[in-house]
């Protein structure tokens, strides 16, 4: 699902118009990536966390030169999803029909008996 489907699904169950909804989205996004880039979380109860996670200062190698170069410590943005929404995820219909479409069993004996 891409942006623009998920305006037009906001938009249609709600009664909302799109216009709107875009202009509601786009602030949201504007919000987390402010409050990620002054290293404030965000936290949604029952959806999930926009944390702000540390990288460690680290050695790497530019292959094309064969140099060793620093990268120096940096935050990057993660998204860390609710316990709830997890477990919403691995039930819902879907991941079970997923599941279902790979046999796990080996009662292909009857095959070998012939």
């Amino acid at each position: 699902m891409r942006k623009a489907d998920l305006i037009a699904k906001i938009s249609e169950k709600t009664g909302i118009a799109k216009v709107d909804v875009l202009v509601a989205l786009e602030a949201f996004f504007k919000e987390v990536k402010d409050s990620l880039k002054d290293g404030e979380n965000v936290y949604i109860r029952g959806f999930g966390s926009f944390i702000v996670k540390k990288r460690a200062k680290k050695i790497g190698r530019n292959i094309k030169k064969n140099v060793a170069i620093e990268i120096p410590e940096h935050n990057i943005p993660a998204f860390k999803p609710a316990k709830v929404f997890v477990e919403q995820v691995k039930s819902s219909e879907k991941s079970e029909l997923a599941i279902g479409a790979y046999d796990f069993d080996d009662d292909d004996e009857d095959d070998d008996e012939s």
